[in-house]
This record gives C-alpha cells, structure tokens and sequence, in this order.
C-alpha cells in the first residue's frame, strides 16, 4: 500500500528536496507538500480510501481532523465510511472544537490527519475528543514522518510511512551549509 500512497504523492507533485522548515520547528531535506495531493480530489479520494478502508471494521461513527489540511482528510474519510465529519480549531496552546460542533459521550472517533511529525496537533485533538466525552478508536494519516516514535495509544495507520531526517534548528547540518532555509507554505525563504 505504501507503494501506492508514494505514487499518489509523487504523481501530484508533492516531493520536494533542499533545506525545510516543517511546521513543527524541525528542519528537514525534504518536504512532502500535501497540499498538491490535497487540491485535486481524485488523488485525496484515492488516499483517504486506504485510511477508511483500514478502520471500516472499527465501526467509527465520527472523523476529526485538525484545521487545516486534516479538515479536508476528515471530510474525504467521514464521506468515504458514511459518517460525520467535524474539525477541531488552535486556540491558545491547543485545540477545540467550534462551529456549533459537537461530539456524542461515548461516540467513536477516528482522528485523521495529512502529516504526522511530532503529533503536537493529533495530541491536542486526541485531549479535545476525549474532554468531550468521545472514544478514540484510531488514528489515521496521509503521511507518517515521525520516525515511529510516537504513542497515542490507539491504533495508527498511515498510507506512507517515510524515514525522512529531521533536525532541530540548532543541530541542522543544512544550516550550517549555509543552504537556503525555505518555510513551505509561507513563501519564505531566508539564509540557514
């Protein structure tokens, strides 16, 4: 499956190489823009098929994702297995949800989201499913860069699962190379 998931990706034109800032802080050579499989719906469809096909058995009866990428990942999985979709929005330190959204007690939950990394952004919305009264039964995303760190103490699929380096910016061998330090997304570039 992740032979799949990676031509997606690279059919969209989401692989990308030099010297990255991630959204978490961290610095990387290479960049999965997500966004590229994200604007077309045929790609977004095809990869939200294997997370909701890896969870149709868990019998979920709700999918959260984080703004902003995972608010199109929740729709496209939640479309795909028949059940509601809902979004959780930053505020202050960590996540909530707006919009008149709300969750069952006992309701089970399928946390998805584009990229995982740190899990900074799954954890907030994993706390919020949970203050709610909701049941985390998964958690599904397009791409798992976290090097298989992680716990969250629910079942974690990913479509790919990439072993990409990252570096703290202190540490960054690209910034000691002097390579040009580009912030996806923000139209950012400035010297490592």
């Amino acid at each position: 499956m992740e032979g799949e998931a990676e031509t997606i990706l690279r059919e969209a034109g989401a692989f990308s190489e030099g010297h990255f800032q991630l959204t978490s802080g961290l610095h990387s050579p290479i960049y999965w823009e997500k966004f590229r499989v994200l604007e077309q719906p045929r790609h977004t469809e095809r990869m939200c098929r294997m997370i909701a096909d890896h969870f149709r058995s868990y019998d979920c009866q709700l999918v959260v994702g984080p703004t902003t990428g995972g608010v199109i990942v929740s729709y496209e999985v939640a479309r795909q297995l028949g059940v509601r979709s809902i979004f959780a929005e930053r505020e202050g330190t960590g996540r909530v949800f707006r919009r008149g959204f709300g969750i069952v007690s006992g309701e089970r939950v399928l946390v998805v989201d584009d990229v995982l990394t740190t899990g900074g952004s799954v954890r907030d919305v994993l706390a919020e499913v949970e203050r709610r009264g909701g049941r985390p039964m998964g958690l599904g995303v397009l791409i798992d860069r976290s090097q298989g760190n992680l716990d969250f103490g629910v079942p974690l699929f990913s479509c790919l699962r990439t072993r990409v380096p990252t570096y703290k910016p202190e540490e960054c061998p690209l910034c000691r190379e002097g390579k040009p330090l580009v912030k996806p997304g923000s139209g950012e570039s400035q010297p490592g």
